[in-house]
């Protein structure tokens, strides 16, 4: 039997005129409006990006799963995520999934999510993804910060890249890349999309060589 092939992953960020991902305000109903064109099976999120919304899953509204919405996947090798009870309910995704490695701490045996365990010390991106693809999933938008990007990169595990270009300059106050520690895709680009959204940002579309 052959095996499943891995999801199709986009990386698809939000990102300053100097390429960073924070130091600004981003634009978020155009950035979510792009992000449903993509159709996604998973969302693929960093611990850190989850960590941040965590104050205000506090007190947002929990409607439940979203049926037809997709599995919301969280790199959390430190085993630091705790709100994955909201972070199912709040509306956006169909159910979570927690991505440890066998080094990550141990978890109480209690908690509300389920969870995928690869790699030794750290979460296996590959065989993660490729545990997905073997669970049906054959689309993924990684909504992350650089870390998870650039590591996705580094391993040749994106597709395509999607940047929504906001015309602000961050300068110190940005901290991050988008594109992490990766030194680039290891391959060429092909151009998808160039256009503009709204009345200042720039969308970029492009297809990876890996």
């Amino acid at each position: 039997m052959s095996a499943a092939p891995r999801p199709y992953v986009t990386a698809h960020t939000a990102v300053s005129l100097d390429g960073a991902s924070t130091g600004f305000e981003p634009d978020q109903a155009r950035f979510y409006e792009l992000a449903a064109t993509f159709g996604e099976d998973v969302t693929l999120a960093g611990a850190d990006t989850i960590l941040a919304q965590e104050p205000a899953l506090a007190g947002a509204p929990r409607p439940g799963p979203a049926r037809d919405g997709p599995l919301l996947a969280v790199v959390d090798g430190r085993g630091r995520v705790r709100e994955w009870r909201a972070l199912r309910e709040v509306g956006h995704w169909s159910d979570v999934l927690a991505l440890h490695a066998a080094g990550t701490p141990p978890r109480a045996p209690d908690r509300a999510v389920d969870e995928l365990v690869t790699g030794r010390e750290r979460v296996d991106l590959a065989a993660a993804l490729a545990e997905l693809g073997r669970r049906g999933a054959r689309r993924v938008r990684v909504d992350s910060g650089g870390a998870l990007t650039g590591a996705l990169l580094r391993a040749g595990l994106v597709d395509e890249i999607s940047l929504l270009v906001h015309p602000v300059w961050s300068g110190d106050r940005g901290a991050r890349r988008w594109y992490g520690e990766a030194g680039g895709p290891p391959g060429g680009l092909t151009l998808v999309a160039n256009r503009s959204v709204g009345d200042s940002l720039v969308w970029l579309y492009y297809r990876t060589g890996s």
